[in-house]
């Protein structure tokens, strides 16, 4: 694991290449979409055919696609590498995703109509939807940040629809359990990655980025409300949908992914079950090290 444009891709390929009997399982949360490939960094098709991948072009970019899918989905990718007889080795920046598997994660489901209907009231009747989740899960309202609107709906939505109060699914994402993997991390300054984000994202301009978002916008169904969230893709959709000058467009992809890597950081930081590795040669022995040790294999799928 680690921010975008850690170099932790190559990392995973190359030893995956080398050292044999490992499949890498994609945690990232728009590689899951189809026919988006230069702006997710999506493996080559020579990679593929060197490597084999999982979790990769599950959906179309016009359908919407959850956490609990993709955990669902991570599930039979793990038996299908365990069936081959080889290592499963997850690879990726979203950090939920990770948690989803890492700690297996008892996911709520999703109640669309009541969610839209509670998003609706929510910035006239916030005090009034904050008291009505007192009163059903009092343990969920304190876990709140203040006027944090999303988390209240979502708290709702799962309490009302499942039946069940929303903080019954578990201790949150604060806890830190037991590890059941081993986790790796790579880092680099922020500096490097900046100037990495800059140099990338110019690549993928001059690999063809602007000309795969305007095939996309075209399809049948666009792309959906998730799939458009991608960093690049949404801001360059601005000019494919809206006209805003190209270069604006793109200066503000850089500014986003600068701020995903920081919110990534913060994210994997908060985890104190990762070994954290600042050099890729430190991480890839470490790796070495864990894919042929006796305790490579989770099994309690």
């Amino acid at each position: 694991m680690g921010p975008s444009a850690s170099g932790k891709s190559a990392l995973a390929h190359t030893l995956a290449l080398e050292e044999g009997g490992i499949q890498i399982l994609a945690a990232d949360a728009m590689t899951v979409y189809r026919h988006m490939d230069v702006g997710t960094a999506k493996p080559s098709a020579r990679e593929r055919a060197e490597v084999t991948y999982h979790l990769l072009d599950l959906v179309e970019p016009s359908e919407e696609f959850s956490v609990r899918r993709f955990q669902r989905a991570a599930r039979g990718a793990e038996r299908a590498t365990r069936d081959a007889g080889a290592v499963a080795l997850y690879v990726g920046g979203t950090g939920l995703y990770h948690r989803a598997v890492v700690d297996d994660l008892e996911l709520p489901g999703r109640y669309p109509e009541l969610r839209r209907e509670l998003e609706d009231r929510v910035l006239a009747e916030r005090e009034v939807l904050y008291a009505q989740l007192v009163r059903l899960d009092p343990l969920a309202a304190s876990r709140l940040e203040a006027h944090n609107d999303r988390r209240l709906v979502r708290a709702l939505e799962v309490t009302l629809g499942s039946g069940r109060p929303f903080s019954s699914f578990g201790p949150g994402l604060a806890h830190y359990g037991e590890s059941r993997v081993a986790q790796v991390g790579l880092r680099s300054d922020l500096g490097t990655l900046d100037r990495r984000l800059e140099e990338r994202l110019r690549r993928w301009m001059e690999e063809g980025l602007l000309d795969e978002v305007v095939a996309l916008a075209a399809r049948p169904g666009g792309l959906g409300r998730t799939a458009r969230q991608a960093v690049g893709y949404r801001e360059l959709l601005r000019h494919v949908e809206q006209g805003a000058p190209l270069e604006q467009c793109v200066r503000d992809a850089l500014t986003q992914s600068r701020r995903l890597v920081r919110r990534q950081i913060a994210w994997f930081r908060r985890d104190p079950r990762v070994e954290w590795y600042d050099h890729p040669g430190d991480a890839r022995r470490r790796l070495v090290e864990l894919v042929t040790g006796a305790r490579t294999f989770v099994r309690d799928w």
